[in-house]
C-alpha cells in the first residue's frame, strides 16, 4: 500500500467498516439489487465508453484532500442532470466522506435523476464494499490498483462480477500496469496526479498507453482542463476520459464540459 494520503484515507474507511457492523443480509440483498438490475436492463460502463469519439465521465464530487471545498452549494443530482444533458457518457460520484465530503447516498439519488451508467468512486478494499454498491445502486466501481495486493484485486474482481458490477481499474502513471492488464480488467484508467505533490503530469498518461492492450478500454483520469487535453490523449489511445475538478469547479459546469467534447478549431 502506498504512503501518504493513500494510507490515510483506507485507514479512516477501515475504521469507518469496523464502527458500522454490516447488515445480516447483506448478501441476499446485493443479490436481489444485481438480479433487479439485470431486469430493468443493464446500464453498461464499457458500453458507453466504447462510442465514437471521446467519451467523458463526468465527475460529481464535492472536495478533495488537496484543494478543498469545490464547489457550494453542491447539489450531485443537479450536476449529474446538467452532465448528461452536456453530453456526458457516464457519471462518476464520489462517496468518500471524510477526506472527500462524498455520501453513498448520491449514488441511488443520481442513478435515478440520469439514463447514464454511475460508477461509484470510493476506496474499495473489502468484499462487503462491493455489495453495498451494488444494493446502492451502482452500475460500476473504481478499484485502485495501488492499494490492493493481486489476491485481493483478483477478490474484488471476481466479486464485482458476481453481482453485476462493471469496474474501472486504476493505476497511477508512474506504477507498472502489467498487474492490472494480468488481472483481466477491460476498463484501466491512468491517473495523472502525484499523490505526494497533487500535481499532474498528461505526457506521463500519455506515454502509458502503449502499455496497455487496445482490446482493453483505456481511461485518462485527472489534470484535463481542455479540448486540446483531450484530443492530445485521444490521439495517444485513450478512449474516454474522468474529469473532475475542472467541470465542478467551473461556474456552468455544462458549458464546461460541451468545451472539452469540442471539435478541432472550436477551442
Amino acid at each position: 500500500m502506498a504512503d501518504g494520503i493513500l494510507e490515510r484515507i483506507v485507514a479512516s474507511v477501515l475504521r469507518r467498516l469496523e464502527e458500522t457492523p454490516p447488515r445480516d443480509d447483506l448478501e441476499l440483498v446485493a443479490g436481489e439489487a444485481a438480479l433487479a438490475r439485470r431486469r430493468e436492463g443493464r446500464r453498461s460502463l464499457a458500453a458507453a465508453l466504447a462510442q465514437v469519439g471521446p467519451a467523458v465521465i463526468a465527475e460529481c464530487k464535492h472536495a478533495s484532500p488537496s484543494a478543498g471545498l469545490l464547489r457550494e452549494p453542491f447539489d450531485p443530482v443537479a450536476l449529474a442532470r446538467t452532465y448528461e444533458a452536456a453530453g456526458a457518457a457516464a457519471i462518476s460520484v464520489v462517496t468518500e466522506p471524510d477526506f472527500f465530503r462524498g455520501d453513498p447516498a448520491w449514488i441511488g439519488r443520481i442513478r435515478r435523476a440520469v439514463s447514464l451508467p454511475v460508477l461509484r468512486k470510493d476506496f474499495i478494499v473489502t468484499r462487503r464494499q462491493v455489495l453495498e454498491s451494488a444494493i446502492l445502486g451502482a452500475d460500476a466501481i473504481l478499484l485502485i490498483q495501488r492499494i490492493l495486493d493481486p489476491p485481493a484485486l483478483e477478490d474484488l474482481l471476481m466479486a464485482a462480477r458476481e453481482f453485476g458490477l462493471e469496474v474501472l481499474l486504476e493505476i497511477f502513471a508512474d506504477e507498472d500496469p502489467e498487474p492490472a492488464v494480468a488481472s483481466g480488467a477491460s476498463i484501466i484508467g491512468v491517473n495523472a496526479r502525484d499523490l505526494e505533490t497533487f500535481t499532474t503530469d498528461l505526457a506521463a498518461v500519455e506515454a502509458k498507453a502503449a502499455a496497455i492492450p487496445a482490446d482493453r478500454l483505456r481511461v485518462a483520469e485527472s489534470g484535463i482542463r481542455s479540448a486540446a487535453d483531450v484530443r492530445r490523449l485521444h490521439r495517444a489511445g485513450y478512449g474516454a476520459f474522468l474529469v473532475g475538478e475542472h467541470l465542478v469547479r467551473s461556474p456552468d459546469p455544462g458549458a464546461a464540459l460541451r468545451g472539452l467534447l469540442a471539435p478541432a478549431g472550436d477551442d
